[in-house]
């Protein structure tokens, strides 16, 4: 597995991150804990040692997870593990922004008990808060990684605005925000200031809900609750255009000899900076894939042939914008 340095930081990580929204449960019609543990002791088996949960997955049911099997597995010195602050939620699942010190205290003490381990290794901002300045937030992860609470602390879903403020006040290590062949917004502004500023980027929504796997067709529908039915891309007529792109990617991947997965994650890890691609699963079968990601790059021929499919195929592209809560 490929290795990156994380920016402002003596650490590397692996270029594939186990993406954990999955293991919560809620959005995605449901997990099971021992295939959860069992897909983090295959990443581990194939060199993959980031691990990104957040409290709101699963309202906690997801950091639960993960903190017990790293625990009975005995692998918590061999994993980076990255969390979130910065989302709370109501007894009815509503869920809103909160990046008040007090909250991001609060939830660093119950996270910490979650994963069940004395340190944080990453700490994000989930979404900006509107009602919290972006200075108080900062000052209050510098005062934690101060006290060895965590070990760094970086953003996610952070605008180039936002992320430049963040960096006045403090040294976020990481933008962790939604990108892939599909939604490529961030690469008009977020993506040169990290660059620019030596921030890492971690990219979620790595094969677009699903939709990169090649696995879904023109009739697909999903259970009330699934995320996906809110995501405009998998609305007619829109998700007819997508699909057609997906079947013209499909000769690219195959001649390759790679799925269509590995495909849409190794365009990722090509793309100029980007420090890791996160890849969720909810069994080891899911994540071993991954493994046929490394040790390859796409050509420039390639790249360009896949920017003019989708010139060809989407004439409304559509960003994960969807996803944000209420502000």
């Amino acid at each position: 597995m490929e290795r990156r340095q994380l920016p402002g930081t003596d650490r590397t990580v692996s270029a594939i991150g186990l993406g954990t929204w999955v293991a919560g449960g809620t959005s995605w019609g449901g997990s099971e804990p021992r295939l959860i543990a069992k897909a983090i002791e295959k990443a581990l088996e194939i060199g993959i040692d980031l691990i990104d949960t957040a409290p709101v997955y699963g309202f906690g049911r997801s950091e639960e997870i993960v903190g017990s099997a790293l625990e009975e597995q005995g692998v918590r010195d061999r994993v980076f593990l990255a969390t979130k602050c910065g989302l709370a939620w109501d007894e009815a699942g509503r869920i809103r922004r909160d990046s008040s010190p007090a909250r991001i205290r609060a939830e660093v003490e119950d996270s910490l008990r979650r994963l069940r381990t004395d340190r944080i290794d990453l700490l994000q901002v989930h979404w900006p808060d509107p009602r919290t300045p972006i200075a108080e937030t900062a000052r209050t992860l510098e005062a934690l990684v101060q006290e060895g609470k965590i070990l760094a602390w970086g953003v996610s879903n952070y605008d180039a605005a936002q992320l430049e403020e963040a960096l006045a006040h403090g040294r976020p290590v990481v933008d962790q925000i939604p990108y892939n062949i599909f939604e490529r917004e961030v690469e008009r502004e977020v993506i040169p200031l990290c660059r620019a500023r030596q921030v890492g980027v971690f990219a979620y929504g790595a094969i677009c809900r699903g939709l990169l796997s090649g696995k879904f067709r023109a009739d697909a529908t999903f259970p009330e609750g699934d995320l996906r039915r809110a995501d405009p891309k998998f609305q007619q007529p829109r998700f007819g255009h997508y699909l057609a792109a997906i079947e013209r990617f499909r000769p690219i991947a195959y001649a390759r000899g790679k799925t269509l997965t590995q495909l849409a994650v190794r365009w990722l890890l090509d793309r100029p900076g980007v420090t890791a691609a996160l890849w969720g699963a909810r069994s080891p079968r899911q994540i071993e894939e991954a493994a046929g990601v490394s040790g390859w790059n796409l050509s420039q021929g390639e790249m360009e042939g896949i920017d003019r499919i989708l010139r060809e195929t989407i004439p409304d592209p559509i960003d994960a914008s969807f996803m944000a809560p209420p502000a």
